[in-house]
């Protein structure tokens, strides 16, 4: 543990959450939090289980009606012809890669990574005896890997790959045949390719897309977190090969028997017609609220070298300002009481040029957190 990083973002909550508690009005864009919640229809089967059932252990693997759900809802959304025996559901898309990384992982074993990227996938990586290796990536290519920089970073003991689209820190996604490149260069490799996609509801001016159109040998992870609003309800699901499933078991048996029962008997109703309406509308208004934080931050002279496309995330570079990102965040925090993100959080390629908004806040919110960063930024 001493070898891992805090996640810094926390850090940057904790203080927030101290200053709010003092009596300060603080506007929270440093964390990638929903401000929607879980739809309706969610909620009401939540209640019914809660009176109707025992929520004892289910399945390790999870319930097999949420399980044929999911597959029936790749199939429909997607075309993607899925076993619902192939899906693992999980303690959040934090407890597929903890079962998945802990499945293919060995000591010593290599995982390449975007930099940037969410921190907490390369620390599972070390936590399982790991080395993850991050890769440089260009914001001409929206901040995500090409097959060409793999290549270049590839090693004798490189076993795996995790990409994610649309991506934490950026907001943007891998373009379907740069990925269509990387995985047929992995497999050429003997090696996995993992695709988090766990914002893959959350896409603007282009169709969701998912890694599973590839072929049955890639692993997913996805989540009810983001799309369907349901971060602290901690549901999550793994997608891989067949012949993969049995260890998956046996590693959440021992890790966690199976997920919490509660949430499986809500997620039933996730993707139902009325629940998706109300996430498609929350979609929308996720778009409104991009362009509105992009004009602003532009005329601030912040500077977003690739546009986000997902996710509710903007990759901003701060130099502009002429302190480092993290310098940055602090004093904006203490002074105009809007908490965003350094981009020390994300990896090694200038993380203290950039910082991370998140856009999870009403339009209203937003409005006033822009406002607040125009008047900090006039007052030097």
């Amino acid at each position: 543990m001493s070898e891992i990083e805090p996640f810094f973002v926390m850090e940057i909550q904790r203080r927030a959450l101290e200053l709010a508690a003092s009596g300060r009005d603080i506007i929270h864009m440093e964390i990638g939090q929903p401000d929607f919640g879980a739809p309706a229809p969610v909620l009401h089967r939540a209640r019914q289980a809660l009176q109707e059932s025992t929520l004892g252990y289910t399945e390790t693997a999870g319930l097999p009606t949420l399980r044929q759900t999911i597959a029936c809802w790749y199939h429909h959304r997607f075309g993607v012809a899925l076993s619902a025996d192939r899906i693992l559901l999980t303690t959040g898309a934090s407890g597929a890669f903890m079962v998945l990384l802990g499945s293919l992982i060995n000591p010593g074993d290599e995982v390449l990574l975007p930099d940037p990227g969410y921190p907490c996938n390369r620390h599972f990586v070390r936590m399982f005896e790991g080395k993850a290796h991050l890769v440089p990536t260009e914001a001409q290519h929206g901040f995500q890997p090409t097959v060409a920089q793999l290549k270049a970073h590839w090693g004798p003991r490189t076993r795996a790959v995790i990409l994610a689209s649309p991506a934490n820190p950026t907001g943007t996604c891998i373009e379907p045949a740069e990925l269509e490149a990387i995985h047929a260069w992995v497999r050429e490799q003997g090696a996995a390719l993992i695709v988090d996609e766990i914002y893959q509801g959350l896409v603007y001016e282009r169709p969701p897309y998912t890694a599973l159109t590839l072929g049955d040998d890639i692993f997913v992870v996805n989540s009810f977190s983001k799309y369907f609003g349901m971060t602290g309800w901690r549901l999550g699901w793994l997608v891989g090969p067949a012949e993969c499933q049995r260890a998956f078991q046996r590693f959440a048996q021992n890790a966690y028997i199976c997920p919490p029962a509660l949430p499986q008997y809500a997620a039933l109703e996730a993707f139902g017609t009325d629940s998706l309406a109300i996430c498609e509308a929350q979609r929308e208004e996720y778009q409104s609220r991009r362009a509105v934080v992009l004009q602003h931050l532009a005329a601030m002279g912040f500077t977003v070298p690739a546009k986000p496309d997902g996710a509710f995330y903007v990759y901003a570079d701060c130099s502009a300002f002429g302190r480092s990102s993290s310098e940055l965040a602090r004093d904006m925090l203490e002074r105009s009481g809007v908490a965003i993100t350094p981009g020390r959080d994300f990896g090694l390629a200038a993380p203290e040029r950039y910082v991370r908004l998140s856009y999870s806040q009403s339009s209203a919110r937003l409005e006033e957190a822009m406002a607040r960063l125009r008047h900090y930024l006039a007052r030097g």
